[in-house]
């Protein structure tokens, strides 16, 4: 019985020795691991507010700044993670792999939205356009009223609207016609073959000049761009705010008409001369 009690005692030393010599081996891992998890938690945090003081005064889109703020802190835990578990003695190559190969399958299956996400990134840090612009973009013209990060919308000038995939928007020839403060007005005059090309610059000049809302540095213009099948083309140019363009161009188009009907210059419609020859008999 002693003799038994003797071996128990020895095998649960021996147990007790194994333990502690595992907890002596394993201790320094365990608290370089635990060491790492608070200074990596401690830095992640610290970044994530460097990154968001970063955007905020790079005046990032608030819904674009979220986002990226979440991307960002989810890849540092990542990180921290997998060294965490590699302080532990774990082999995280196979970890890796896994984790790039569903990357992989995630991104073919989700290509179009992330390409869609990638030029709606580009959009909102690069600014070409923002909410109020008016541009001209997939053979639409209207006023951006919201730019998400997959799609932007936009009200066109029949008030419809729009939803445009980024990914295209981003990767396409965007004109933002309300960007700049100034706009070139151009019209096109047709005056006839026998009306003097001087006497119709000046009647046009004194109608540009009546209207307070174009300016008159640089001044408006008149010149003879074409001889054409049945008139003589003018082009007339002159500068306006933006905001006035349309009410520039649709008023004085309507008074040079008026203007050139009262000084008896003709505007032809298109003619053709037919010469009738009779054959004999």
């Amino acid at each position: 019985m002693e003799e038994e009690i003797t071996e128990t005692t020895t095998q649960a030393q021996e147990l007790m020795n194994w333990a502690w010599d595992k907890v002596l081996e394993f201790a320094p891992s365990v608290l370089l691991a635990l060491v790492t998890l608070i200074v990596g938690r401690i830095v992640i945090g610290y970044l994530v507010r460097l990154t968001k003081k970063i955007m905020v005064k790079r005046n990032v889109d608030e819904s674009l700044r979220g986002f990226l703020t979440g991307i960002v802190k989810f890849m540092l835990w990542i990180m921290l993670i997998i060294s965490v578990v590699s302080t532990l003695g774990v082999q995280t190559t196979s970890f890796v792999a896994v984790l790039g190969a569903a990357g992989l399958a995630i991104g073919l299956a989700l290509q179009g939205s992330l390409a869609n996400f990638a030029g709606g990134v580009l959009i909102l840090l690069f600014k070409p356009f923002k909410v109020g612009d008016v541009i001209q973009a997939e053979g639409e013209v209207g006023t951006v009223a919201k730019i998400d990060v997959l799609h932007t919308t936009v009200h066109t000038l029949t008030n419809k609207e729009v939803i445009m995939p980024n990914g295209q928007v981003a990767n396409s020839t965007v004109i933002n016609i309300g960007r700049q403060p100034k706009r070139r007005v151009d019209f096109s005059v047709g005056i006839a073959y026998d009306a003097s090309v001087k006497d119709a610059r000046k009647v046009i000049i004194d109608v540009l000049s009546k209207d307070e809302r174009i300016d008159a540095d640089p001044a408006p213009v008149v010149y003879l761009t074409n001889l054409g099948d049945s008139s003589l083309d003018l082009s007339v140019r002159c500068w306006t705010d933006t905001g006035n363009y349309w009410g520039v161009y649709f008023d004085n188009l309507e008074a040079i008409k008026e203007a050139l009907d009262e000084a008896n210059i003709g505007i032809p419609f298109p003619q053709r001369d037919i010469h009738i020859i009779s054959q004999p008999k």
